[in-house]
């Protein structure tokens, strides 16, 4: 163990490690959910996607300057700010989605990271445009995939796709968001007592 890491663990720091040369940090807030598998998992979705889109690992080592595991409203996001591809902890945790699943969210957020990479940002008004383009990167990445593990994924590409514009690209309200999950948990930890 470096000093670094010691000196990390001691003030409960997460230390970021890398998968597949993308630097990861996972920050896992739930009890009941064993990080080393969701590691696993975060692992196994990357390997799905260097198997069949090397080229799309490739640009996700370029546009992200992470990934983040952390409890969040929803299973991804990109922060421009960190260039951090937010990856969703319980759904990761979750073994009702597969790793294709989890890779397809993962090809999602990346494309928003090179969107940004390429433009610096669109505007909100292109909040739509930009949302089809990582919706049709989805649908891409789920039809070079064995048909068995690519459906669920091209099935929710093309679903996503034919919504009008203001359900493609719905403003969020984060607060409610954030309070959805924290009652969530609230529940959880209430029912594990």
């Amino acid at each position: 163990m470096s000093f670094r890491s010691f000196v990390a663990r001691l003030r409960g720091t997460p230390e970021p490690l890398t998968l597949h040369g993308i630097p990861v940090l996972v920050e896992n807030t739930r009890e009941d959910i064993d990080s080393a598998l969701v590691l696993e998992r975060l692992d196994a979705a990357l390997a799905v996607i260097e198997r069949t889109q090397p080229w799309r690992l490739a640009h996700l080592r370029r546009d992200l300057a992470r990934i983040h595991v952390v409890r969040f409203p929803c299973r991804g996001a990109f922060d421009p700010a960190t260039r951090s591809c937010i990856t969703e902890l319980t759904f990761l945790a979750n073994p009702a989605f597969s790793d294709a699943q989890r890779a397809a969210s993962i090809v999602h957020e990346g494309m928003h990271a090179r969107v940004f990479a390429v433009t610096g940002g669109l505007p909100m008004t292109e909040r739509p445009r930009e949302e089809r383009l990582c919706r049709r990167a989805e649908l891409e990445f789920g039809e070079a995939l064995p048909p068995e593990e690519g459906q669920p994924v091209v099935e929710r590409a093309r679903q996503s796709l034919a919504l009008a514009d203001a359900e493609v690209a719905p403003e969020v309200d984060w607060r409610e968001a954030w309070a959805r999950t924290a009652a969530v948990d609230a529940e959880r930890e209430h029912r594990a007592r």
